[in-house]
Order: structure tokens, then sequence, then C-alpha cells
């Protein structure tokens, strides 16, 4: 037998409701602060991502699904969504249209790593980028939008951290005093941390394994080495989220996975659903653009991971409640009902009622137990006697109680009871 490949999960149709019921809330909250959807392909030239993500990360070293098509061109699955856009801004010249440019998405993304709880290696994410605004103001706008989505989503159990991993001029000053630090300690460190001294020491900081962790737990801190615009940038944006009543615990251990970020960073975490980690991260990317070859547009936004969502979501008992079926079912007793009842769908369904009707030639008693079975509200007989009255034994399954409604008003009864 085929069998799914390892690292991937298939979203049946009793469990695509809460994946609908994530995306409406994500949507209804990007729009409220005026983003428009884009969609970028789903594999990109491999280049994009070694320039855009960086050359230094776990993502582009290790992780990467990258091939040969028949042009023998290497492309790659998209890792993550942020390069893609950025790709797409340029490609379309927007950054000579109406600024601020503000977009959300929703993709599938791929890396091949260990598969675990809420980590595929096909995976999905709702994000948003916001190109054109340099300020604190933008930065501020990021994060209460996700915090607004998190808490749309019922979530309570969630943190906000933040830091600054300044500029280009503050952080050449850094990754010096990181060299110094970490060079006499290096031969207790991990092969890819030997790796990342020499690229660049900020990626010591994310390292996962735990001796690594160890060591750079007392290595110094970026925001000891901020430029004073840098620093006064980070103020502003702590100012703004506490106005804005957006709780946050300043984290000096958050430098983000991704070559691109610069100045403020952030993550949400959570422990709801075993061992603390990240649901929604993000931060400002200034030089990105400029790295895929555009001239300079500031930018930031965030991701986040609708699998580890999910998980967070029914630890804390946010899930919704279960996806109903068809709000009338058709049951006929006979060949001519069934054909009466097949009109009568059409019909329903044309006024927004959504219904079934028997498809499998079952007595009218199992039609009422797949009725059950499926959640239907109403459900609707057709027999001899209903065909020569012209109207239907309605039955409210939740009430039990049943109804003689003609065939015409049928559709009006249903929108009036519920």
């Amino acid at each position: 037998m085929i069998q799914i490949p390892k690292g991937c999960k298939d979203v049946l149709p009793s469990q695509a409701y809460l994946w609908q019921y994530l995306e409406a809330r994500a949507r209804e909250t990007a729009q409220a602060y005026a983003f428009r959807e884009i969609r970028t392909p789903v594999f990109e030239h491999t280049e994009l991502f070694s320039r855009g993500v960086g050359d230094t990360t776990d993502i582009v070293n290790k992780e990467m699904y990258t091939f040969l098509d028949k042009g023998g061109r290497s492309v790659t699955l998209r890792p993550e969504g942020t390069a893609g856009v950025a790709r797409a801004f340029i490609e379309h010249g927007l950054a000579g249209g109406v600024l601020p440019f503000k977009a959300y998405y929703f993709i599938s993304a791929f890396r091949y790593e260990r598969p675990q709880a809420g980590r595929l290696r096909e995976f999905h994410q709702f994000g948003c980028e916001l190109y054109g605004a340099a300020g604190a103001e933008a930065d501020a706008e990021a994060i209460s939008l996700a915090d607004a989505f998190l808490k749309n989503l019922g979530l309570k159990k969630v943190e906000l951290h933040i830091n600054s991993i300044g500029c280009k001029t503050c952080r050449a000053r850094y990754h010096q005093a990181l060299r110094e630090y970490f060079a006499p300690r290096l031969s207790q460190m991990c092969e890819d941390c030997r790796t990342r001294f020499e690229k660049n020491p900020m990626r010591i900081l994310d390292c996962k394994v735990e001796g690594c962790k160890q060591i750079a737990a007392g290595a110094p801190r970026m925001l000891d080495y901020l430029c004073d615009d840098c620093r006064e940038h980070f103020g502003q944006v702590k100012s703004l989220l506490t106005s804005a009543g957006v709780a946050y615990t300043v984290d000096p251990s958050i430098v983000r996975g991704l070559d691109y970020y610069s100045r403020t960073v952030f993550e949400f975490v959570s422990d709801a659903a075993g061992a603390q980690g990240t649901v929604l991260g993000g931060g400002r990317y200034d030089t990105l653009l400029e790295q895929m070859g555009s001239k300079p547009v500031p930018a930031v936004g965030f991701a986040a991971g609708m699998e580890r969502l999910l998980l967070v979501m029914e630890a804390e008992n946010c899930l919704p409640p279960a996806d109903m079926g068809a709000m009338c079912y058709l049951a006929g007793m006979d060949a001519s009902s069934r054909a009466k009842a097949f009109l009568l769908a059409q019909q329903l369904r044309g006024a927004g009622i959504s219904c079934e009707t028997d498809l499998m030639e079952r007595s009218v008693k199992a039609q009422f137990k797949y009725a059950d079975k499926t959640g239907a509200r109403f459900v609707a007989v057709l027999g001899e006697r209903e065909l020569e009255e012209g109207a239907a034994e309605v039955k409210d399954m939740r009430t039990s109680s049943s109804e003689r409604v003609k065939f015409g008003e049928l559709a009006e009864y249903i929108k009036r009871r519920i």
C-alpha cells in the first residue's frame, strides 16, 4: 500500500473545520488592520532562499527540499513565506506603489527535519508582511496584530517576548564581543556552532544542543551593544505596546532563526501543549530586500505555525464545536419520493440551506440513522402521501418535534426555525 510520506499529515473532512476556523480568525484580524491577501508559488529558484533566508541558517544548510527541474535549474520548495513575498514585491515594482504595502498569506512550507508534535516536514503558516515603514509604529502594529489574532482564538496562556538585535553598525561590535567570549570555549561546542562562529556568531545563541545552550547562557547580550538609534527605536516600540495594552517581557535570548532580521524581534510562546515553544514569531528585516538586489525598503512581519497553534488551542480548550452536517436531510421512501427530494434539495441549496438526500437507496429508518450521525438539524420525510399533499413531515432532530410543511414553504420554515 502507498502511504503518506513521513512528516506529512492528511486533514480529513472531520478535521477541516478546525483549519477553516483558524483561517477565518486570521483573515478577519488581518483585514481589521487593512492587510490584504497575497499568494506566491510553492517553489522558487534556490538562490532566493540562500540569499534571502541566509546561508548560515540551518534551514538553508540542512533542511531545504532542493532539486533540479527538467531544465536543469535548481529549485526549492519554500521553507518559509517571507522570501517569496519579498521577491513578489520587487518583481512587480510594488515599491513604486502605495506604501506601506500590507499583505497576509496562508502557505504550505517544507523543511526536512525530524517530525514531532506540531512540527512536520510539510507544515502550514499564517503570516503578515508590512513594507515601507521604518518607524517603531510599524513594529508595534505588527506585534499588536499578532496579539489580537491570538486573543481572537481565545488563547490566554501565550506570552509575548521581545528583543532588539540591533542594526549593521552595532551588531558588528556585538559579533566581536561574541567571538571573544566563545573563542576559548569552542572546543566544548558542537560542530555547527564552530561553523557559526566564523560565519555568524549570533546563530550560536539559537543552538538547541544542551551543552552549547549552557555556554551561550553566559554570553554578552545584544541590548548592551545597541547604538543610540536602535536603543531609541526599541524604547519607542516598548512604549507603544504599553500604551496599546499589549503585555510583553524583554528577552535578550531571542535572536530568531533567520539571517534577515534586524532591530525588533519577537516571539509569542506557550507551554500549554508541553515544553515551552514558539507559536508565532517575527521581527523587523530592513536589509532583506537589499540583499535580494532591490533598493533598501524597511519591512516588518511575522508568521505562525498553524499545526502548533491547533495543539495549543486544544490544550487551552479553545477549539470550536464540531462541524455539523447538512442543515436538512430529505428522506425519500421510494423512487418517486427520492426524485422529489432531489428537486427540493436543489431549491433549498439555491436558498442558501445546506442539505442532503439519499444516494444509497436506504430504508427510511437507515436514512434517519445517517442524518443523526452526520448532525443534520432537520429531517424532511417524503412518501406517497406527502407527494399527494405537497407537504413534507419535518422533524427537528434537537427537539424531536414534527410539523407538516408545504414544499414551497420548506426553505422559509427552516430559516425561521434556525
